[in-house]
């Protein structure tokens, strides 16, 4: 006797328990219902959640500030995917693929719509001219490791993190299979992180933004409670990595940007000047 799946020869959407969040899972695309997004003061608008695909980009707004760069400052909208705010009208008309972080930028005649976390860091980037080297070699190792992180987290996210932390129930297939993965992916970085002090060499950049809030929060306790379960001291240059970036204040500051869960301190849900921040970061208890 076995319980195999024998696919049928046309998938079709069935009720069943696929955990808490199956009840936003659908086959199509669109939007659902009409509402139309906050917009504060602020040139660029971002509509996201604390998730690390969006602390990205609150990480990189807030690193560009911290470098002087004025023009950078923002309003965070938080969208709650459990609501499923993802699938507005106002939110699909800034990403047609339903998925945090999207942003506004009102510099131009028209607003530029910017959607994909790797996306939003280049703009952001190329705009304010940090993060982003101009020399060629150094700017293509740069996205080399944007790149790289890009196609790699999806399978830490929705693989390893989908069936070792949220799946209805635990299976032994899935989680040894993206087990493997994950770990493949940390023995990567912490080879390429022997002899370089940052991902693509001794600048920090985009890279390092994009892959920290995954790969840094995993090892550092912060992500799926997996950190034992990986072996993460496995990974020494890894973790020297991570802690050195977490010390980094835009990094505390831009991780608890349109976050509404944890300790209060680390709760902004939306964020509309420095000092929403400063406020929360007043809470956190003195070491």
């Amino acid at each position: 006797m076995t319980n195999e799946f024998t696919p049928p020869r046309v998938w079709k959407m069935e009720d069943e328990n696929g955990g808490k969040w199956a009840s936003i899972n659908r086959p199509d695309s669109g939007a659902r219902f009409d509402k139309v997004l906050p917009k504060g003061k602020h040139a660029l608008q971002l509509y996201s959640l604390g998730t690390p695909n969006g602390q990205k980009v609150t990480i990189m707004l807030e690193e560009l500030l911290a470098a002087g760069v004025t023009e950078a400052e923002y309003d965070a909208h938080i969208i709650n995917i459990g609501e499923s705010d993802q699938f507005s009208s106002g939110f699909v008309a800034v990403n047609p693929n339903s998925k945090i972080p999207a942003l506004l930028d009102y510099t131009t005649d028209e607003p530029i719509n910017v959607f994909e976390s790797g996306a939003i860091l280049v703009y952001l980037a190329e705009k304010f001219g940090h993060f982003l080297p101009e020399e060629l070699a150094s700017r293509t190792q740069v996205m080399n490791w944007l790149f790289w992180l890009q196609g790699s987290a999806p399978y830490l996210g929705g693989g390893f993190g989908h069936f070792y932390a949220y799946a209805p129930e635990k299976f032994e297939y899935p989680i040894n299979r993206f087990s493997m993965e994950a770990k493949r992916q940390l023995d990567v970085l912490d080879k390429q992180l022997t002899n370089n002090q940052y991902l693509a060499g001794d600048e920090y950049s985009i890279a390092d933004i994009a892959t920290w809030p995954w790969y840094g929060n995993l090892v550092l306790g912060n992500l799926y409670d997996a950190a034992e379960f990986l072996d993460v001291e496995s990974y020494p240059n890894l973790l020297r990595w991570a802690k050195e970036i977490e010390q980094r204040s835009a990094v505390e500051r831009g991780r608890i940007v349109n976050r509404s869960w944890g300790e209060e301190w680390e709760q902004v849900p939306n964020r509309n000047s420095a000092e929403d921040i400063d406020k929360a970061l007043s809470l956190k208890p003195k070491v």
